[in-house]
């Protein structure tokens, strides 16, 4: 039979308290639940402040709408790209969600598509436009990841329309992911209530004229997302 270690032999209790003081330690670095919430909170204010008011909003006035301290943001957040980044991969991981649902739905393909479309503009996705323009890294990992998620599912509903004899063959993902960033801004001189009103009517009238036979040829080229990466 071997035989036990120096330490064993001198402390029976070692292996307890390594195993115990293992779980102490996962215990200190897991994120609090408050904590989580509290940036949660912060996502969701700037989310919807920078819809409102864009994305040069005061960060104090997020953490006033949120709810929390000044220290609690930059804690979160050490800058405003930091949070930019976060909201536009937020935004981005919620509308693909949406077409997982769509996805996972039987019956009509193009439906499944409408579904989506409509969804994707109630997360305002069209807010993201500037704030991809600004000066953060738009190479970051994650929203690198979160951009190719949502390529992939977009892809994945359209082909299965097209498939079906639904869509039409001269559109891409870039064109329905412009079209309704674009249709989901409200116009010039116009409160976003306005565009909530008429967001998904006008929907609607786009989505009509992606179906499938086409009633006329599409001047120029499909647009990729890569096309709208170097925009």
């Amino acid at each position: 039979m071997a035989r036990a270690s120096r330490s064993s032999r001198s402390n029976p209790h070692s292996e307890e308290y390594a195993v115990t003081a293992t779980t102490v330690q996962k215990k200190v670095t897991r994120p609090r639940a408050d904590a989580l919430r509290n940036r949660e909170r912060i996502v969701t204010a700037a989310r919807e402040m920078f819809t409102e008011f864009g994305p040069d909003v005061p960060l104090d006035e997020i953490a006033r709408r949120a709810g929390v301290g000044n220290a609690t943001v930059y804690r979160n957040f050490p800058d405003r790209d930091a949070l930019v980044r976060e909201v536009v991969c937020s935004v981005m991981d919620r509308t693909s969600e949406a077409a997982e649902v769509a996805l996972a739905a039987t019956g009509d393909a193009f439906e499944a598509l409408e579904r989506f479309v409509h969804a994707s503009a109630d997360e305002r996705i069209a807010a993201l436009c500037p704030m991809v323009q600004s000066t953060f890294d738009q190479h970051h990992p994650d929203l690198v990841a979160s951009r190719e998620r949502i390529e992939h599912l977009v892809e994945e509903l359209m082909d299965r329309a097209r498939k079906a004899g639904q869509l039409r063959a001269d559109v891409s993902v870039g064109d329905v992911m412009v079209a309704v960033s674009q249709l989901s801004r409200p116009p010039a001189g116009t409160g976003c209530g306005v565009a909530d009103r008429f967001l998904h009517r006008t929907l609607q009238l786009f989505l009509d004229g992606l179906r499938a036979p086409a009633r006329s040829i599409l001047p120029g080229t499909a647009l990729s997302m890569e096309d709208l990466r170097r925009a």
